[in-house]
């Protein structure tokens, strides 16, 4: 399903706000999981900074998921549970090698975040479809989601220069 058309049902939007809790509990467990994964030596490199900017990543992914699970829950349809992403993405992605791995991994996460919750809101916006579920609810929370994508990806960003 290409995010270029219009969301034309509820079906459709229920499984495009389904990618959405994917990707944050993907986003989720990479950020909780970054530290961990460094090798002990690697990980007292990381500062202060960069274990809050994770912690911080992790939670607000959660809050997001939270979030688009209740539109979900609106639209009468399940989700996966974290867990169960939780344990593919420890199969599928090796760690970051380095204290910058962790920041442009994180960098990447949120830009990818942003991207897709901006191509959401487009394709919402260009449907004239009436969902079952109230339209400017579904849109102020993706965008107050895509707002703090924004906000995480520009403070990655500001570390990452400030490191250089």
């Amino acid at each position: 399903m290409s995010l270029g058309q219009r969301v034309s049902s509820d079906h459709q939007l229920t499984r495009l706000l389904q990618i959405g809790i994917v990707l944050e509990e993907v986003v989720e467990s990479r950020a909780a999981h970054h530290l961990e994964s460094l090798p002990e030596e690697d990980r007292a490199d990381v500062d202060a900074e960069v274990r809050a900017l994770l912690a911080d990543a992790a939670a607000e992914s959660a809050e997001h998921r939270e979030r688009l699970e209740a539109l979900v829950d609106d639209l009468d349809a399940e989700t996966v549970s974290y867990e169960e992403i939780n344990a593919l993405v420890d199969a599928r992605y090796g760690p970051p090698a380095d204290t910058d791995g962790v920041l442009y991994d994180q960098l990447c996460n949120e830009e990818t975040a942003y991207k897709f919750y901006d191509d959401l809101i487009e394709a919402i916006e260009a449907s004239d479809t009436e969902f079952s579920v109230d339209r400017e609810h579904v849109l102020e929370t993706l965008s107050a989601i895509r707002a703090e994508e924004k906000e995480g990806a520009q403070e990655v960003t500001d570390i990452m220069e400030r490191r250089t």
